[in-house]
């Protein structure tokens, strides 16, 4: 089934996941995806197929030369409403007021000067996430001007959620 190509076990919307595409694409790396659906069904990652692949049951698993990497992650939350929503952007607001003060002395074109580094792999993710519970972005300029840096790059375009092989097509781009 696969090219003998890496193969990462994903889910369009797992910021873990959407951080390790943005690393290979970085690198140049192919690989093929194998789409997992955290929410179909009460999630993909629960089958016996994908435990026998990951025994954690969590996306993104990686699967090259042989060996299976895995992300250790929290559990994925409940759809809980508003409360949930609240709850995100409360969480994502008290991450993002640090953030930006931190950014005011570190930021280049991007977080740690003029080069991507593992904290834009992080936080383009999170701008998503901040986007998709509705955070306010107003009070976050550093960060907002770096994640329009960072989209610009062909690596975070071809890695983002909405143009991942799972997503739906109400969400493509």
């Amino acid at each position: 089934m696969h090219s003998g190509r890496p193969i990462l076990y994903s889910y369009f919307r797992s910021s873990c996941s959407w951080r390790v595409r943005i690393a290979l694409a970085l690198k140049g790396i192919a690989y093929d995806v194998v789409p997992v659906n955290l929410v179909k069904d009460g999630g993909q990652q629960f089958s016996a197929e994908f435990k026998a692949v990951n025994p954690m049951q969590q996306v993104p698993a990686l699967k090259i030369d042989g060996i299976t990497l895995s992300q250790s992650n929290q559990g994925i939350l409940k759809q809980m409403g508003e409360k949930n929503m609240e709850w995100a952007q409360n969480c994502i607001g008290f991450g993002f007021q640090a953030l930006e003060q931190i950014l005011k002395h570190t930021a280049g074109r991007y977080c740690m000067g003029d080069e991507v580094s593992m904290a834009d792999l992080c936080l383009v993710p999170q701008v998503y996430n901040a986007e998709r519970y509705k955070v306010d972005m107003d009070p976050y300029p550093t960060i907002t001007r770096i994640n329009k840096a960072l989209l610009e790059l062909e690596a975070f375009k071809v890695s983002h959620p909405s143009r991942q092989p799972d997503t739906p097509a109400e969400l493509r781009a």
